[in-house]
Parts: structure tokens; C-alpha cells; sequence
């Protein structure tokens, strides 16, 4: 992004960060003058800007030119004279800081200053992490409130890598947290936001792409996480007014837990299938099915028939077993993660036995990739997200 050079002010020091000044009412207003104290933002004050924005007690000397540059509303309201509007209004504007109109904002002064960042020196966005996440969801609030669609765009395009559309998007997603935990020790979630910050932002701002993904992730929690977070849970929230989820979307989190805790069950039982040749039951069981041709260990001859039907129904039925207690009663890693779940029964049989079998391995392992497959286009309707 090509922006034109600009003069900042050179860093306050802390005397001159606090300042006491005369604001002058616009001609329309009386003819009064009226003493503020404000802060300057040290580094979004430009001695030459021909505007001062302010969000709460911090002021921005801006230019007008880069604000309608980009901004649809920015745009619309330099255009046009504009009436003095009531305090209640989201801005308004109806005094004079310095030369320049004073607008009044009503926005978090962090999320003002990702904003216009982002529109001077262009967006360089983080990872995807808790920190990242606060300067990314104050630019998509904004963009999206004054209508920077662009910016809008590309915010939007990078939260999306960390809560994606897609399983391929999600288990690159998953492959990086758990690099994460190993590498740094940390515990499980700490890496990306609270899903209930994405879930409420994706509302606020109009993104229903990104609440699949964060729905399903929330799900994976306990409910003494969701509602009685300790500081140092990932569900801890940093902003009180955001760190809780309406009612209406509770209730379809209650909704989509219970469903994916029955999707577990039924994967599990799925896999005890009565059939002697077990991998060809399972590919009954998931439509346009095709057999994967696989080579034995004894021969090294390509085969899609079970070459040991006895062996490998004992096999499945163990591993019923040990997925059942696993998953269902210990109540380990998994146990609310049905995507989890099945890609780890599709590598049962190979991790657990030395099977001669490799037809019913492979196609174990085929027939869990379809299953996530599936679950993954269920993931909507479980939080009844398409209603």
C-alpha cells in the first residue's frame, strides 16, 4: 500500500503526552470556549494533518485526504456540511482543536490506532495469536463500521487462516497448535484467542464464515471452562463486555456439544462392524466408496479383499474396545473432538497391531478421512448455524 510521506511529530516526552487545551466551539456553536484535557497519540500526531479525531480522552492529527481515500463514510462526510449532531451519535463533529475540525469517536482508542496504522504504513499482519488477534479485530471492527472495504478484505483473509471455511484449513490450523504445545511447553489453546471473542466479533461485524470453525472449537471445552474460567484458562476473558457469548448462541453451543458428543459414540460403533471382510462393511456404510488397492506385507501383491478375516475381525473388535474406553469412558484427549477421534481410529489398526493385513488398515484409514469429510459439512447444523 503506497501512502504519500507525511510529517509526524517527533515523540512526545511525558510532560507533553497530557495536555491542557483550548478547544474552540465551531462558528454554529456558542460562542463560549470550553477547557479538555487530552492525550496525543504519540506516534498518530501529524503536525501538517488537517483533522483531529478523538476516542475517549486520546486525540489523532490525521489527514482528511487518506481518511476519504479509503473510507466510504469518511468520504461521504467531508463531502457534505454536516449539522450538529446530538453527543450520542457515533461521531460527530462541532468543534475546533488547532485549526482542524475536532470529530469525536465513539471507539476504543486501540482499535482507532490499529485502524489508522493500518491505512499509513499498510497492514502487516501478525499470527494469528491472542495479541495478533486484538490489533486484527480492532481493524475488522472499524473497517467494517467506516467502510475501508478493502482493509476489511485483507483482515478478514488473514483471520480466516487460523478459523478457515475448510478440514484442510483446520488441520493446518490444529498441525500448528500442537507444533506450538511442544515446542514452547505451553498448554493446550493458548496459542490462538478465545473462540468466544471470534464468535462474538464474527456477530459484530457480519462474518458467518468464521463461526463454524469457532463454535466447533469452543465445543471441545468443558462447561466449568466456558463458565468458570481460572486467569491463566484459554477461555479466561480479557475483555469483560466480549468474554461472553449471547443467549441465543450459548443455546446453539449446547445444542452442537450434544451433538458431537452422539456423532462419537456412533463413529465408535460404526467401527464394529459384524461383517467377515470388515473394510468392505465400512465402505458400504460411506456412499461413492472405492477400493484402495494396497500391497500385503507377505507377498507384496496389490489386493483390495481382506486376506485374514478372522484376524481382522478380533482386531476390530478390539479396537471397539479400546476406542470405547478411550474416548467414552476414561473421557481423555478427544473426548469432545469427533474430528480428533477419527483420525486416530483411522490409525488404529497400523499403531496398535502388527496386522498382515494391509486392505483393512488402508481402508480403515479411507474410511475415517471420509468420515471427517462428512462431519466437517455437519459442523453447521450441529450449532444450527444454517438457520
Amino acid at each position: 500500500m503506497m501512502m504519500q510521506s507525511r510529517q509526524r511529530s517527533p515523540p512526545p516526552t511525558p510532560a507533553q503526552t497530557t495536555t491542557t487545551a483550548l478547544i474552540n466551539p465551531a462558528p454554529a456553536a456558542a460562542s463560549s470556549r470550553t477547557t479538555y484535557t487530552y492525550t496525543r497519540h504519540p506516534d498518530l500526531w501529524f503536525t501538517d494533518g488537517s483533522i483531529v479525531l478523538k476516542a475517549d480522552s486520546v486525540i489523532f492529527r490525521v489527514h482528511m485526504s487518506i481518511l476519504s481515500r479509503h473510507s466510504v463514510f469518511f468520504r461521504d462526510m467531508f463531502s457534505l456540511p454536516q449539522p450538529p449532531q446530538p453527543s450520542s451519535s457515533s461521531c460527530t463533529q462541532d468543534e475546533v482543536l488547532e485549526g482542524c475540525p475536532l470529530i469525536t469517536l465513539q471507539d476504543s482508542p486501540d482499535d482507532l490506532a490499529s485502524l489508522l496504522v493500518a491505512l499509513y504504513d499498510g497492514t502487516i499482519f501478525g499470527d494469528n495469536g491472542r495479541e495478533d488477534f486484538k490489533v486484527v479485530a480492532g481493524i475488522l471492527r472499524l473497517s467494517s463500521k467506516y467502510m475501508v472495504d478493502s482493509l476489511r478484505a485483507k483482515a478478514l483473509a488473514h483471520l480466516t487462516e487460523a478459523w478457515p471455511p475448510t478440514l484442510k484449513g483446520w488441520d493446518a490450523r490444529e498441525d500448528r497448535a500442537r507444533s506450538h504445545e511442544q515446542e514452547t511447553g505451553a498448554g493446550r489453546g493458548l496459542l490462538y484467542p478465545s473462540p468466544i471473542e471470534v464468535i462474538n466479533l464474527a456477530r459484530e461485524i457480519n462474518a458467518p464464515g468464521l463461526l463454524p470453525s469457532a463454535f466447533y472449537d469452543l465445543s471441545r471445552y468443558h462447561y466449568t471452562q466456558i463458565f468458570e474460567p481460572l486467569e491463566d484458562d484459554p477461555l479466561y476473558p480479557r475483555d469483560p463486555c466480549r468474554g461472553q457469548l449471547s443467549p441465543s448462541d450459548m443455546q446453539k453451543l449446547a445444542l452442537g456439544k450434544e451433538s458431537s458428543a452422539r456423532f462419537i459414540t456412533s463413529l465408535i460403533q460404526s467401527m464394529s462392524a459384524p461383517s467377515p471382510n470388515a473394510h468392505m462393511v465400512m465402505a458400504a456404510a460411506t456412499p461413492h466408496h472405492r477400493r484402495t488397492q494396497s500391497h500385503t506385507k507377505s507377498s507384496g501383491s496389490t489386493s483390495s479383499v481382506c486376506m485374514s478375516i478372522s484376524a481382522c475381525r478380533k482386531d476390530f473388535s478390539e479396537l471397539v474396545e479400546l476406542a470405547t474406553q478411550h474416548y467414552l469412558f476414561d473421557r481423555e484427549k478427544g473426548c469432545s473432538d469427533p474430528l480428533y477421534v477419527a483420525e486416530e481410529l483411522g490409525q488404529l489398526k497400523s499403531a496398535e497391531f502388527e496386522s498382515e493385513c494391509l486392505a483393512c488398515a488402508k481402508s480403515l484409514e479411507a474410511w475415517a478421512g471420509r468420515e471427517r469429510e462428512r462431519m466437517w459439512r455437519l459442523i453447521p447444523g450441529w450449532f444450527r448455524l444454517d438457520q
